[in-house]
């Protein structure tokens, strides 16, 4: 009796670690880089003496690479549609930058006028760049490389190569705002509203997981075992909790980070449950299999560039709002950071493989990187060498784990 007990214990415990193993073994990337962003994080934090995760510098550090989870979303839909990369995002973000300055400031138009017009011209960069790449088939480096080259040029034609600035406080706000605590924080220092999000995020992650085990469950589809499901949900109510709390005792939530929030949440939406956003997927991994199926690959191409081109047009206005000036030198080296983050967080470099989420991952990973070395007083020089090393690991990892797999 006591043997079949001991038994039953062996093949249970030997069940639960072949499920991690595989889990693992099949989100292989994003696991990679969320514990190397961990390990980052830990790292710094000890190195700057406690200063990395201080409420106040976690707050800097998203207001800071908001325009970066922005363009890494957009790229990632680029690149998952086979491997392709936009160029010309940091220059259309200096161009919005120009229009908006010339909107605001020179014919004092209001702010939400501006925004839609940004916008609007956003989509028709995406639209002019998309032609050519879907429907022409001209190779999307070279269409984006003069893309880069055309819109600097006309940032720094439309400046006169002068900074524009100061803008008016409502549209600093877009980037340099927090949501106001509606409670008054009950009599302490903590941001109430911050705290109430983070306990609605925990909840609706958890709805939503337990939903999703049900569901497969049900279908007889293969599920993580109890205790590793429970572990994963308990890790995952921590860093929301722990992140809540650095947010409520500093001002709140930053207006920026709830935009980011909605982006992430939509595209992640729309990538993974819209027959849409599978499309793209198709496209990445096999483009002629895809089209053999009926998809409009040429269709799927020009979205993912006017997408982009949208998404770039919203960063221009962030980071204008942030640097509270619009500037001939905005933008640059814009496109490497996001391609950068894309490929860090997960992205295959052939298309077809990659999530939101892991762009975020990877635009974390750029941003930790940067801020802790500016604490330790690292030069740029030093930054932009760590940086380029770490993309070169990121890519050849995703290199060689597909070799060993094909193996």
């Amino acid at each position: 009796m006591m043997e079949t007990v001991k038994n039953s214990g062996n093949k249970q415990i030997t069940s639960i670690g072949q499920s991690i193993k595989d889990t693992i073994r099949n989100n292989i990337r994003q696991y990679a880089m969320l514990l190397a962003l961990v390990a980052i994080m830990i790292f710094f934090q000890i190195a700057t003496g406690g200063i990395l995760l201080v409420p106040m510098n976690v707050a800097n550090l998203i207001l800071q690479n908001s325009y970066v989870f922005i363009l890494a979303i957009g790229m990632t839909i680029c690149i998952l549609a086979g491997g392709n990369i936009d160029l010309s995002v940091g220059s259309v973000v200096a161009f919005i930058g120009a229009i908006a300055g010339t909107l605001i400031i020179n014919m004092k138009y209001s702010i939400v006028p501006t925004i839609i017009i940004c916008l609007l011209i956003g989509a028709l960069i995406g639209i002019w760049q998309g032609f050519w790449i879907a429907y022409m088939r001209i190779p999307a480096f070279i269409v984006t490389l003069a893309g880069m080259l055309v819109f600097r040029g006309l940032t720094v034609t439309m400046l006169k190569g002068l900074t524009l600035s100061p803008f008016p406080e409502k549209f600093q706000q877009i980037s340099a705002g927090f949501i106001p605590d509606v409670f008054g924080g009950f009599g302490t220092k903590l941001n109430i509203t911050a705290i109430i999000v983070g306990l609605i995020l925990a909840a609706i992650y958890l709805i939503s997981e337990i939903k999703k085990r049900a569901e497969r469950i049900k279908y007889n589809f293969d599920v993580l075992p109890l205790p590793i499901f429970i572990a994963q949900i308990v890790v995952v109510f921590a860093a929301i909790g722990i992140f809540t709390y650095w947010m409520a005792a500093y001002k709140g939530i930053p207006v920026i980070l709830a935009i980011v929030g909605l982006l992430i949440i939509a595209y992640s939406f729309f990538t993974t449950k819209t027959v849409q956003g599978r499309y793209i997927y198709a496209m990445g991994g096999n483009e002629k299999a895809a089209k053999l199926s009926g998809i409009d690959t040429n269709k799927v191409l020009f979205f993912a560039y006017v997408n982009m081109a949208i998404l770039a047009a919203f960063a221009g206005i962030a980071f204008t709002s942030r640097l509270n000036a619009a500037s001939p030198q905005a933008g640059q080296n814009f496109e490497l950071d996001a391609i950068a983050s894309c490929f860090i967080g997960g992205a295959s470099a052939y298309g077809g493989v990659g999530t939101v989420v892991g762009a975020i991952i990877g635009a974390l990973v750029m941003g930790v990187l940067n801020n802790g070395m500016s604490i330790l007083g690292v030069g740029s020089d030093m930054q932009m060498t760590v940086k380029g090393l770490v993309l070169l690991v990121a890519v050849a990892f995703d290199v060689i784990s597909k070799k060993k797999s094909r193996s």
